[in-house]
């Protein structure tokens, strides 16, 4: 196996999806500036996600809509004066 060609900060990470709460360990070498203490006691690095298997419609099979930026209100305030 080659030397020096895997990155240093390979570890253990806590993945969070924010639409549903629902959290899992993974291998990863994704920055992150927040810690989060998991079910065993040990503190990861915490990188949350937008959209997980566990929210996504093709895993679920039932459409969700998740709006975390907005946009409906901002697209409702700038085109609301046209409608009828």
């Amino acid at each position: 196996m080659k030397k020096d060609i895997h990155p240093s900060e390979y570890r253990l990470v806590v993945f969070k999806d924010v639409s549903n709460d629902y959290s899992f360990v993974c291998r990863s070498c994704a920055p992150s500036k927040e810690t989060v203490t998991w079910e065993d006691g040990n503190e990861y690095p915490l990188v949350k996600l937008e959209i997980s298997h566990t929210s996504h419609p093709f895993f679920t099979g039932k459409v969700q809509f998740v709006d975390t930026a907005g946009r409906i209100d901002k697209f409702n305030s700038r085109y609301g004066k046209f409608k009828k």
